[in-house]
């Protein structure tokens, strides 16, 4: 009998579906992880260098700035060359838009409250992406939110966010263009959550996720994490970019792994360490960190556990695809709920990283790893 699908806390929302290039978004389309490029878009090796590795980390769709001609003159190279669909992200010129159109990229990014007479451009922009197949995101940010609802609410609440997002849809609506996805992004997670579900009830266009401006990785992660999990444990969610003072390939990472906790993306190499305590026998803060070295650059459908005491260890080890239970210098080393072999304390990271990689061979994965605490 095949395998059953692996339980997720609600089933998806229903929305429509809309292509960004290759990658299908919305409907019954996997959720797609997203990031964008730090590199100054004019310098198209390096820009071209960074796509490159936030593919080769699981990343779908990338993002590159467009504050500038010369970085316009550029899209149509960047466009052609990335191994993803390259989204252009506007502000403040609508000639911006028409010109990533021109160049071929797969979407475009656009921002109402800081482009200059948008709602007057709406027409053109929806016919350009029309005759060229390409959809827009109505990018809606409470640090630029327009002046008009500012006023209305006096801050850039969760009401203001939909407001200014179901308009800026109705117009593209009006000239007959659907294929677009809508944020409302703010840096709190609580006013973040509220508005996407506000936004889930009255529409059913795709929703692209983001805590926008969430900070440093420890803070950002920690703030993405919960904003995330609130709303695609509900089911609403199409698509995520989590917004990090760090590389951008680390954003792709914590995405992946928050898709993953969730069922909502097939897991891959998931480490389970024990947080350690006083029964502890061995030193399990440095035995996880050497395990998760040594397999960095491993990815396959594998539970490691790395365990450190006689209460849970065997258990935990017994039930992980790979584990280890150790205590008093050795570790007994477990396959799929099997001990093959006991061996001294120094050697059980040579012994399991030897493992996990014999395992993944026979299985032709390999990736990078992933990392969970429990």
């Amino acid at each position: 009998m095949p395998a059953s699908p692996p339980p997720v806390l609600a089933p998806r929302r229903k929305t429509r579906q809309i292509r960004v290039g290759k990658v299908a978004v919305g409907g019954d389309a996997p959720i797609s992880v997203q990031s964008m490029c730090t590199t100054k878009t004019t310098d198209i090796n390096a820009t071209l260098q960074q796509i490159a590795e936030l593919t080769a980390s699981g990343c779908d769709i990338v993002r590159v700035a467009v504050p500038s001609q010369d970085d316009a003159d550029v899209l149509h190279i960047i466009a052609k060359k990335s191994q993803i669909p390259v989204i252009a992200d506007i502000h403040f010129q609508p000639r911006y838009v028409f010109a990533a159109i021109e160049a071929g990229c797969a979407a475009v990014r656009v921002n109402p409250g800081n482009i200059k007479q948008f709602d007057d451009r709406v027409a053109d922009i929806a016919k350009a992406a029309s005759e060229a197949g390409i959809s827009i995101r109505i990018g809606v940010n409470a640090g630029s939110l327009d002046k008009r609802l500012l006023a209305k609410y006096g801050s850039p609440t969760p009401e203001a966010l939909v407001e200014s997002a179901l308009w800026e849809a109705s117009l593209f609506e009006d000239v007959g263009f659907h294929d677009f996805k809508i944020s409302v992004k703010h840096n709190d997670p609580v006013v973040m959550v509220r508005a996407y579900e506000l936004l889930a009830e009255k529409c059913d266009y795709p929703l692209h996720l983001g805590v926008t401006e969430a900070g440093p990785a420890f803070q950002g992660t920690i703030k993405s994490s919960v904003a995330f999990g609130a709303l695609l444990s509900q089911g609403i969610g199409d698509t995520i970019r989590v917004s990090l003072s760090a590389p951008p390939v680390e954003e792709v990472k914590v995405g992946t792994k928050i898709l993953e906790s969730l069922n909502l993306r097939p897991r891959k190499l998931d480490i389970v360490s024990c947080p350690s305590c006083g029964r502890a026998q061995v030193d399990v803060f440095t035995l996880a960190e050497e395990v998760t070295k040594g397999l960095e650059g491993l990815q396959a459908p594998l539970r490691v556990a790395v365990m450190g005491c006689v209460v849970n260890g065997p258990g935990e080890a017994r039930e992980a695809d790979l584990g280890v239970a150790s205590g008093n210098g050795k570790g007994q080393i477990f396959v799929k709920g099997e001990v093959i072999k006991t061996v001294p304390e120094a050697e059980i990271v040579e012994t399991l990283v030897h493992e996990a990689r014999r395992i993944a061979a026979e299985m032709g994965e390999i990736g990078e790893p992933q990392v969970s605490v429990s």
